[in-house]
């Protein structure tokens, strides 16, 4: 199973709201979500800080940030998983 990486912060509502979507879509499409606080590591602090939340593929391909979208979200989703 995939693992998809969710960058997000503290008392981040945006993030809140983002990871929400995201886990409505990962009961159709069979995923791991792992949580990076971005404030845990420098570089992803440097690279994300202002763009969070942001959900990252294993293999590093960003799938959406900021207001994370349903729409947006599963049409990616559906390209990777069919």
């Amino acid at each position: 199973m995939p693992t998809y990486y969710f960058y997000t912060k503290e008392d981040c509502p945006l993030c809140i709201k983002g990871l929400a979507v995201v886990k409505e879509l990962q009961r159709d499409y069979r995923f791991d979500i792992e949580m990076r606080d971005i404030y845990k590591n420098d570089k992803w602090l440097e690279t994300y800080q202002i763009r969070i939340p942001v959900l990252e593929s294993d293999s590093g391909e960003v799938l959406d940030e900021g207001i994370i979208s349903y729409y947006t979200l599963e049409e990616k989703l559906k390209k990777i998983f069919c």
